[in-house]
């Protein structure tokens, strides 16, 4: 499959709860616990729950500077 080089840039504007346990590493327990707590900022579409990909890459950053 031929990739253009603005295909390679385009980040998802939201992701599925499976695809968000299956990049941060977190269990499916803990991804719901941070949706309750506001720590995920989530879109519902119809039964789809769907995390907004800019609220997982802040966690993840806010994460990795408290550890250094």
């Amino acid at each position: 499959m031929i990739e253009r080089a603005w295909e390679q840039k385009i980040e998802p504007l939201t992701v599925r709860i499976s695809t968000a346990v299956r990049i941060t590493g977190l269990s499916r327990s803990r991804i719901y616990e941070l949706i309750q707590s506001g720590d995920l900022d989530v879109v519902k579409v119809g039964r789809a729950t769907l995390i907004q990909y800019g609220s997982l890459k802040a966690l993840t950053a806010v994460t990795a500077s408290a550890q250094r």
